[in-house]
């Protein structure tokens, strides 16, 4: 059964210091944020009634404002309030929680100095991100036409919307043709990401995976990297080139929606789901549920 539009569902979502009722979460269409991209979000899952990495995710939010030129208007801990309260009004234990932050509508062109800063957030129930059955065998990307920007073309360390365009058409034409996602090159033809999660591929029980110099340092990476040092598994941060995908044995992505899934296939190159992959696969779930401390 398909869920109900987005705009178009019971409950509340937190908008500019208050909450709400959802259906009432509404912007003019002449908001800057939608013409220009002037917005940045985060994304964070609950699980257990408890939302993982809260302060970490709400901090890159704070930071992702000010390398496009505002300020959130509230605090580090109101936001964390914030976050809480809107998954708490929905009565969700396991859910995805979003906030985005961006310029309103008093000025309407490329400049925008006097626009007022938004922020909202809404909490919902998601399951996986794959399915299960994908899962199981690996998810299959193509690799995708489109390439992360240079850092010196794009704000590429804000999880800005604007960044996201090309995920969105890479992720279509991947959906189009077959496969589960796409994995995306940067400008230099090096492996970067895929359209929403950080990749990792294993090579004789190391673990090898892009430098984050023009795509976000995810903080779902981060952790699953410190999950892996405490199994004493050696990490080497650099650069991979696409045909080298040949010679790695395992591989898999990393995200707050994606979690931990193994990939089988991307491209012409092909992988096996490994025990590191599953043994990493549940290290971070046994984290994210309380079942081992942080």
């Amino acid at each position: 059964m398909a869920s109900a539009s987005f705009d178009d569902r019971d409950g509340c979502v937190w908008f500019d210091g208050k909450l709400i009722p959802w259906r009432d979460g509404k912007i003019h269409f002449l908001t800057h944020g939608l013409h220009y991209a002037s917005a940045v979000f985060e994304g964070m899952r609950a699980y257990d009634g408890e939302i993982f990495k809260l302060a970490e995710h709400n901090e890159r939010l704070i930071n992702s404002a000010r390398i496009l030129g505002f300020e959130i208007p509230y605090r580090l801990e109101e936001i964390n309030k914030a976050c809480r309260d809107a998954l708490a009004v929905e009565g969700l234990s396991d859910g995805y929680v979003r906030p985005i932050a961006w310029r309103g509508s008093e000025m309407m062109g490329v400049s925008a100095q006097a626009n007022q800063i938004h922020l909202a957030i809404a909490c919902w129930a998601w399951p996986s991100y794959f399915s299960p059955d994908a899962l199981l065998k690996g998810l299959r990307l193509n690799i995708a036409e489109w390439r992360r920007p240079a850092p010196d073309t794009a704000p590429t360390q804000a999880k800005a919307v604007g960044l996201y365009m090309i995920c969105t058409l890479s992720k279509h034409a991947a959906e189009a043709a077959g496969y589960d996602d796409a994995l995306m090159l940067d400008c230099r033809g090096q492996v970067a990401e895929a359209t929403g999660a950080n990749i990792f591929f294993v090579k004789d029980g190391v673990l090898h995976t892009p430098t984050p110099d023009c795509f976000l340092d995810g903080i779902s990476r981060r952790t699953v990297m410190g999950l892996a040092r405490a199994r004493g598994i050696e990490i080497i941060e650099r650069a991979i080139m696409p045909e080298e995908m040949a010679d790695f044995e395992q591989a898999f992505l990393t995200g707050t929606a994606a979690e931990v899934s193994p990939l089988g296939e991307i491209g012409p190159y092909t992988f096996i789901v490994g025990d590191l992959t599953k043994s990493l696969m549940d290290d971070y779930q046994n984290l994210v549920r309380r079942r081992v401390a942080a």
